[in-house]
């Protein structure tokens, strides 16, 4: 591994861990307002992950050179991963299922995938534009 892949490697681990933080502060500060008991701070991380991954992927994608792969591995992978928990949608989606929320968990999952994936496209689009 050469120096700047090592660099590149660092960078995105550092942006994960910020991307960790923002995800906290952001699902925290939701979910303190929140008094209907629906993991709304979780939906509006990964809406928002995706709306900007779409943003990433649309400005970046006019680029051809290698700093347009390490924009997107670093801030893409890194930040972004780190903020967008789909992981802790999942396991929010089987705990309304467990609590006999049915309706709940259905629009939960459907309604956070069909916006998220949503968002994405809308990212791409008007970075495209």
């Amino acid at each position: 591994m050469n120096a700047e892949s090592m660099l590149a490697f660092i960078l995105m681990a550092l942006c994960g861990g910020v991307g960790a933080v923002c995800r906290f502060l952001v699902d925290s500060a939701v979910n303190k307002r929140n008094r209907l008991g629906f993991p709304f701070g979780t939906i509006v991380v990964n809406v928002t992950a995706c709306l900007l991954l779409g943003l990433l992927t649309g400005w970046v994608a006019s680029w051809h050179s290698v700093d347009a792969q390490n924009v997107r591995f670093i801030l893409g992978t890194g930040l972004l991963g780190g903020y967008s928990t789909f992981s802790t949608a999942s396991v929010e989606g089987y705990r309304l299922i467990q609590h006999h929320h049915y309706l709940r968990a259905i629009i939960h999952t459907g309604g956070m995938l069909v916006v998220s994936l949503g968002a994405g496209m809308l990212g791409v689009l008007i970075a495209s534009a």
